[in-house]
């Protein structure tokens, strides 16, 4: 890549992550029906067709932020040394996106009242949903890869990353209820300490 397109990536980016940024703020001061495309544009001095340029609707541009913490998590997971289990490589891959990125969800307030408003609004339900299953898909790629499986014949890759995502989402889950206590790393390392003490299902190859 030369220097020129590196330059229009890198401003194609942080415009997004205005625009995403823009939305989140305008939807945790006035509540998502309050909150239109127009609104989100003029926020960041651009145009409405600028921003359908990059989101298909408001919903899209608040969760765009979760979408770029699933993808550093699944780059953690790829990096992962080849010789670690699944569950073990998920695991040590969450922690190190909560243990060394700025953005992670327990160090950014406003994530804890980001995700609580997903539960609470469909449509922004329905907007992470799609998020989460694109990132689940990946990261199923990438242990089928690991393992070197086939994703499409083999339930193996599937299934270990539904356990993990499993439990990364119930950790997510109790951090954020109304009396939560303990920090996310922790409910983390909680929830894949029981999955751990679970006898594994034995599943043969045909």
């Amino acid at each position: 890549m030369s220097s020129t397109e590196g330059r229009r990536v890198r401003k194609v980016q942080r415009s997004r992550e205005a625009m995403a940024c823009a939305a989140v703020d305008l939807v945790l001061e006035k509540g998502l029906d309050q909150v239109t495309v127009e609104a989100i544009s003029e926020r960041v001095d651009v145009s409405r067709r600028t921003f359908t340029r990059y989101f298909s609707g408001k919903e899209d541009a608040v969760v765009d932020a979760l979408r770029a913490d699933f993808a550093r998590i699944n780059a953690a997971l790829d990096a992962r040394p080849a010789e670690e289990n699944p569950l073990t490589a998920y695991h040590r891959a969450l922690r190190d996106w909560l243990d060394h990125d700025p953005g992670a969800w327990h160090r950014v307030t406003r994530s804890g009242e980001l995700l609580r408003l997903l539960h609470q609004e469909p449509a922004l339900e329905s907007a992470f949903g799609q998020v989460r299953d694109e990132a689940q898909d990946a990261s199923v790629r990438i242990v089928a890869r690991r393992l070197d499986l086939d994703p499409e014949h083999d339930l193996r890759p599937a299934l270990a990353v539904s356990l993990a995502v499993g439990a990364f989402s119930t950790a997510v889950r109790f951090w954020i209820a109304p009396e939560a206590s303990t920090a996310l790393p922790q409910l983390i390392d909680a929830a894949f300490a029981a999955l751990a003490a679970e006898p594994a299902p034995s599943v043969t190859r045909e």
